[in-house]
């Protein structure tokens, strides 16, 4: 019997309806390259084989790694997800992947940073994770929710809180409600320095309380941009599109 590991973050999805549902939310298709992403004791992995020829999982537990590699058609990548490779995976599957996981909640925002590169060759990404993270993701301006994640994450996918998940569908159960995303890349994204506009974002979210006047004011000031910008808000009553336009206005002011 596996010990959930506090250092993983490990809660162990077990409810079966919650399973279908997910896998529903999938829909795998049998040439589908599918990249699961902790699949822990195979809750979802299991499901996702009966429809997929080839499954790809990437789990750091290299207890859990072992015993996934007893599994047919599995491909284990026994790494942190952080140190994967994302491009590398589309290119050897010769198509747009297709990835999925219940993420370990003490780093999921780190790795939905770290697809954030990788999306042109992703097609969808269902991922359960934390609720109120979830609620981060899909936040509209001038709510609590709305912030760097949600403003760097809308810029490149389309995004729906599709299933409600409750604690007691985990073994051991969480301390806090799941939800399940999912995420499309958008096809009309502005085509934007990852760095520049990450830069740009967390400065001005960097004190939430105060007018952009006093925090992306003297960096936009310094990047010799911002003269038509209002900078009488705060960081979350301005839209996520208004951000991508002054990011494309630093762009061209650098050049």
């Amino acid at each position: 019997m596996h010990v959930a590991r506090k250092r993983f973050g490990q809660h162990f999805l077990s409810d079966a309806g919650v399973i279908d549902a997910i896998v529903g939310l999938i829909d795998p298709q049998a040439k589908d390259a599918i990249i699961e992403i902790g699949p822990g004791l195979a809750a979802l992995t299991e499901p996702l084989l009966t429809h997929v020829d080839r499954l790809t999982v990437i789990e750091l537990d290299r207890d859990l790694a072992r015993r996934l590699r007893a599994q047919d058609r599995l491909t284990v990548i026994e790494s942190d997800v952080l140190r994967v490779d994302f491009d590398a995976l589309a290119k050897t599957a010769n198509q747009k992947l297709r990835i999925v996981g219940n993420l370990p909640y003490n780093i999921s925002s780190p790795i939905l940073f770290h697809l954030l590169p990788s999306a042109s060759q992703v097609r969808d990404q269902h991922f359960m994770l934390q609720k109120e993270v979830v609620q981060r993701m899909v936040a509209k301006p001038s709510t609590a929710a709305y912030g760097r994640l949600s403003v760097m994450l809308q810029w490149r996918y389309e995004m729906e809180n599709a299933l409600q998940v409750p604690p007691e569908s985990f073994e051991p159960p969480p301390r806090v409600d799941s939800a399940v995303v999912r995420m499309v890349p958008r096809a009309d994204w502005p085509k934007l320095p990852i760095a520049l506009l990450s830069e740009l974002v967390r400065v001005a979210f960097s004190q939430r309380r105060k007018l952009l006047r006093h925090t992306l004011g003297p960096w936009l000031e310094k990047n010799r941009a911002g003269n038509e910008f209002d900078l009488q808000r705060r960081a979350e009553e301005v839209p996520v599109q208004e951000y991508l336009d002054l990011a494309a206005r630093v762009r061209q002011a650098q050049e």
